[in-house]
């Protein structure tokens, strides 16, 4: 299979429950949750979440479905308010930020250049909406396909109380 023979779409709320899938797939791959009821839990809480995100446009997402009509992968951004900072072109921007999230692809799918290919219009589209910089928390696996397409590594450290 190739990312060649995919279709990328636009999520609605309809798609919500799939997304809420992806997200705890892609904890679980990372080893990041506990147990089964967690993972349930994390599920039927990022339905409603992602569904009301979805309506009031603070989260955005684009899906990858094969000749089938399947969904293969996901990608979106959580559109987050934004203190002012300083752009790369050295202006002042203020209003918020997209944080790439729910990236997930279906197993067969992986090392297909889907990824690439979902990403470019999670790209265009954080462009064309004038943001200044988008940003991500790179899993081990996806770090090197983010460098790739431009990405810069920062300092961005995490506490848990």
């Amino acid at each position: 299979m190739t990312a060649l023979a995919v279709d990328v779409r636009t999520a609605t709320r309809d798609d919500a429950a799939t997304i809420a899938a992806h997200r705890v797939a892609m904890f679980a791959d990372m080893g990041e949750l506990g147990s089964d009821a967690i993972a349930d839990e994390l599920r039927v809480a990022s339905v409603a979440a992602l569904y009301s995100a979805l309506a009031d446009g603070s989260y955005a997402g684009w899906l990858a479905c094969d000749a089938s009509g399947t969904i293969i992968r996901g990608a979106g951004v959580h559109v987050k308010p934004h203190l002012p900072r300083e752009t790369n072109d050295g202006r002042v921007a203020a209003g918020p930020v997209p944080l790439v999230v729910n990236v997930y692809t279906q197993p067969g799918w992986r090392g297909c250049g889907v990824a690439r290919v979902l990403m470019a219009a999670l790209m265009d589209w954080s462009r064309k909406q004038g943001f200044d910089r988008v940003v991500l928390h790179a899993s081990d696996a996806g770090l090197p396909l983010y460098e790739k397409i431009g990405f810069k590594p920062t300092n961005e450290m995490r506490w848990t109380p």
